[in-house]
């Protein structure tokens, strides 16, 4: 019993993240809205890697695709990438300070821009404008603030389920 406490943060902080990607903007706010769903994969990528994988991220970006009506595959292929590059490299980041793990979500997130740039480019969009590029900035600025809080969140319930 205790131990179903425990299992709905994963997909309630990924639903939360698909509802943050969704919530209307004023037009001045909307370049500076964070990719919420590539930040939470990448929580889970770090924190419980037996949960969360390359199928893992497959699936997520598959949902995102049909959320947010792009192209399907699109987030999909930015989440597998993004999972790719954060399981290679998980045992360091895992023990970066707070502050250089940011700076390391920060290059994944310009990764990620760089990958939808090119599919914006391949799908006959033409090359993105210069806000499309601050995300990644403020993605990195909320990323400690979100790994507290969805670490306390995860230690606290699992340790209401040993309790």
């Amino acid at each position: 019993m205790s131990r179903s406490r425990s299992t709905w943060l994963l997909p309630s902080s990924l639903l939360l993240a698909l509802i943050l990607g969704l919530v209307p903007v004023p037009e001045v706010v909307a370049p500076l809205r964070p990719y919420w769903l590539g930040l939470v994969v990448c929580y889970w990528l770090l924190e419980t890697p037996e949960r969360a994988g390359l199928g893992f991220a497959f699936l997520i970006g598959i949902a995102g695709d049909l959320v947010y009506g792009t192209l399907i595959g699109e987030q999909a292929l930015r989440l597998v990438m993004l999972a790719f590059i954060v399981q290679r490299f998980r045992a360091r980041m895992r023990f970066f300070p707070l502050w250089q793990q940011a700076l390391a979500v920060g290059a994944l997130l310009v990764n990620d821009r760089v990958i939808a740039a090119a599919v914006r480019v391949a799908t006959g969009e033409g090359m993105p404008l210069w806000p499309f590029w601050i995300p990644p900035l403020v993605g990195m600025a909320l990323w400690p603030w979100l790994f507290l809080l969805l670490d306390d969140l995860r230690l606290r319930l699992r340790g209401s389920a040993g309790g």
